[in-house]
């Protein structure tokens, strides 16, 4: 079975080690997105939207300082489910402290496009 793990990462600096050791977890692809909770939202600190045409550094940098980043990959059993778990725990420590993170593994029904086929493979 399939699973989709989603992680949010609250500490950006810990992104690229995340991305180190998911990678020698065995994670073949990872989507990586900005967000933000909603706690952060409330508080005005969330994902702007109103970013100027051509934004100061002073901008960008508020803006990073700000949000999270949401990992999502798509895994092959449950067994690769709890080595990304053990990969992302070595980066951050236990998930069931504050200011670490949110992880869940979620079940797939169906997959399309993951394993690509070449043209000259059919």
């Amino acid at each position: 079975m399939d699973f989709m793990v989603l992680f949010v990462l609250h500490d950006l600096e810990k992104k690229d080690d995340l991305l180190n050791a998911w990678d020698q977890a065995g994670v073949s692809g990872i989507t990586i997105l900005p967000s933000t909770g909603l706690a952060r939202y409330r508080k005005g600190a969330g994902l702007r939207d109103d970013l100027p045409l051509i934004p100061s550094l002073e901008d960008l940098l508020e803006r990073s300082q700000n949000s999270n980043r949401t990992f999502f990959t798509i895994v092959s059993g449950e067994e690769m489910v709890d080595k990304v778990i053990a990969a992302t725990e070595s980066v951050t420590g236990d998930l069931d402290l504050p200011e670490t993170g949110i992880l869940v593994a979620l079940p797939v029904a169906r997959v399309r496009g993951l394993h690509r086929k070449h043209p000259e493979e059919e």
